[in-house]
């Protein structure tokens, strides 16, 4: 990737993120080849479970503008709650475990350029707005061991996300599976019931005014009743 191509997705990043919405995901990095994963489940639809979702959705729309307009919400929502990965101890994880809490899962690679240009976005953004209701969950999805994806996240800085990981690619091909993923980095938004609200494919400054709204509205509830 020569330096131009880095400081023009670097202005992208900034600056078009209404366009992303538009391109839904052009600005990604497309990914040619995954591999068979590590038995991550796809979501378990469950139309009853998810019902008061529909209403939520529907409030949180207004909100997928600016920064955000590339984000676009699901119809119908569904539990994604046996996704896996593991955490930075090795041990495996659902977002079955992150219930009560609503979830921003946010998948990239160190070989990603707008993945590790939107890093920083999301540290900044799980340091505002993270707490026992609200996490970033950010889960690379590199081959191999876990040396580069932690030196990454040191070297520049990255302090607040926690080192989760999926080196088999199984919650990318998951969620490939569904139509959700086509390249990197994916953004999905999934309430404290484990059901999916809205995804996108492509970079955002989530640490905008715009990306600041649309989590804090889900985190907080008040988009989910009249």
């Amino acid at each position: 990737m020569t330096e131009k191509t880095t400081r023009r997705s670097t202005v992208g990043l900034l600056s078009v993120a209404a366009l992303l919405g538009v391109l839904a995901g052009a600005a990604g990095v497309y990914v040619m080849e995954s591999r068979s994963g590590n038995g991550a489940a796809t979501q378990t639809a469950d139309a009853g479970q998810c019902a008061a979702s529909k209403d939520r959705i529907a409030r949180l729309t207004p909100l997928m503008k600016g920064q955000a307009a590339a984000m676009a919400p699901v119809d119908p929502p569904r539990r994604l709650d046996q996704l896996t990965f593991k955490d930075g101890s090795g041990a495996e994880r659902r977002i079955a475990d992150f219930a009560g809490r609503s979830v921003l899962l946010n998948l990239w690679a160190t070989w990603c350029v707008p993945c590790r240009e939107e890093m920083p976005a999301l540290d900044a953004l799980e340091k505002a707005e993270g707490n026992d209701r609200f996490e970033v969950v950010a889960v690379n999805i590199d081959t191999g061991g876990d040396e580069k994806p932690r030196a990454f996240l040191s070297e520049t800085g990255v302090s607040a996300l926690k080192p989760y990981r999926d080196s088999s690619m199984g919650i990318f091909n998951a969620l490939k599976r569904e139509g959700l993923a086509f390249g990197l980095p994916v953004t999905l938004l999934i309430d404290d019931q484990g059901c999916l609200l809205s995804a996108m494919n492509g970079p955002a400054s989530w640490d905008s005014a715009d990306g600041r709204a649309l989590v804090t509205a889900v985190r907080d509830g008040g988009p989910a009743s009249p």
